[in-house]
């Protein structure tokens, strides 16, 4: 009697297993997949090489910053390595220390696109007059905006101590005879906020004395450079050009 060989249970269900498992397996990697394709890259902008194309930029930022759609460009790892041997900013701006008035976030730009100087109140010395200066002359730096600002805290203190007579403590009060002059503007003129009149008064003060000095003057006069004098409002965010704008 011939005998009938019965395959092994145990066999069986590990060969169906293994079947199972090389078929899934096929079936993962021979199903239409999620098309993978990799977001194009968008080129960062061309730097501006002109007063008017520099100024079109930070307001482009500004009106983006005051709706709250701002693109915080040229804030990443690629453009810190970008510009870690070289740079080459459109812009320089002398504004106040106030910490609600941070040129970088108003004008919606990023690492390497402002020369920024800051002072109480926008007060310029020699040492911040050559700084401000550095940008248009050592780097062609087509723009400087001189940026004041609603409520300045530095003009509020310095008009109660020149309408009261009392001296700041320390080198405060080296920035109260600096606003001296703008103080003096609005006493002449008056108004309902003497304050707000003096933020404006100083703008164009410094402004003006930039737009004749000796090494940035030829360069306005040649069209190369703006000295545009600006006002920041806390309320809204929202940069308003006093003076210089280039034609």
């Amino acid at each position: 009697m011939n005998r009938v060989v019965r395959p092994n249970r145990r066999a069986l269900l590990s060969g169906a297993l293994v079947g199972t498992v090389a078929t899934l397996a096929g079936c993962s990697s021979t199903e239409a997949q999620p098309a993978t394709t990799s977001a194009p890259t968008q080129a960062p902008p061309t730097t501006p090489t002109t007063p008017t194309a520099a100024l079109k930029r930070l307001m482009e930022g500004n009106q983006r910053w005051v709706k709250g759609e701002p693109q915080a460009p040229n804030r990443d790892p690629d453009r810190r390595q970008a510009v870690a041997e070289e740079q080459k900013p459109f812009a320089a701006v002398l504004s106040c220390i106030d910490s609600r008035v941070p040129p970088e976030l108003i004008f919606d730009v990023g690492l390497g696109d402002l020369f920024a100087t800051r002072t109480g109140a926008e007060v310029v010395s020699p040492v911040v007059t050559g700084s401000v200066e550095y940008g248009p002359v050592a780097n062609g730096t087509p723009l400087i905006v001189v940026l004041g600002h609603q409520r300045c805290g530095a003009v509020k203190a310095a008009h109660a101590s020149l309408s009261d007579g009392e001296t700041l403590p320390g080198h405060l009060a080296e920035i109260v005879t600096a606003l001296q002059p703008a103080y003096e503007k609005v006493a002449e003129t008056g108004g309902d906020d003497p304050i707000d009149a003096m933020v404006r008064a100083q703008i164009e003060l410094v402004a003006n004395e930039l737009r004749s000095n000796p090494g940035l003057a030829p360069l306005v006069t040649k069209q190369e450079l703006a000295i545009v004098g600006a006002y920041y409002s806390l309320d809204t965010g929202a940069v308003e050009v006093l003076s210089g704008a280039p034609s």
